[in-house]
Parts: C-alpha cells; sequence; structure tokens
C-alpha cells in the first residue's frame, strides 16, 4: 500500500506499545489481532525499531497482512489486517 492509503485506513483496534522494547510490540499485536474481525485492521504504535522487520515477518508465518508502516512523531504506526 501507498502512504496515502495507509493514512485513510480506518483502525478498527489500536495497540499503544510505545514504551516496549522487542518483542513487547509483537506480543501485544498477537493480543490485540484476537479482538478485531477477519477483514478488519489492528494498528500498533511501536518506538521499537525492530518492529517494522518482526512484524510482517510474524504476519507471513501466521497468515495476516501486513499493510505497512506509517511515521509518527518519534514512532512508527504499523497497520495489519486479520486474514483468518
Amino acid at each position: 500500500m501507498t502512504t496515502p492509503e495507509l493514512t485513510e485506513i480506518q483502525a478498527a483496534k489500536i495497540v499503544d506499545a510505545r514504551a516496549m522494547s522487542c518483542p513487547g510490540p509483537l506480543l501485544e499485536a498477537k493480543k490485540g489481532i484476537a479482538t478485531v474481525k477477519v477483514g478488519e485492521v489492528l494498528e500498533i504504535w511501536s518506538g521499537d525499531a525492530n518492529t517494522k522487520v518482526d512484524m510482517p515477518r510474524w504476519c507471513e508465518k501466521v497468515g495476516h497482512e501486513f499493510l505497512g508502516v506509517l511515521q509518527g512523531d518519534g514512532y512508527e504506526r504499523l497497520f495489519i489486517r486479520r486474514m483468518k
């Protein structure tokens, strides 16, 4: 997805993991994805640079769609669509 498309996504849930270091944001994403319906989007806020590497790998492994990353103010916003 392109950046403009990501800015228009309405996430079903936002998980604020900015204060956590790896693997905290990934663990929060695992918990958060279970709370949204199939087809909905989970947005994760993370201040850990490793999250943008770990999250796409996790999505591929478990079968969710990693939509991309937007830069926030001192953190990153990651978007995942629940696929199952």
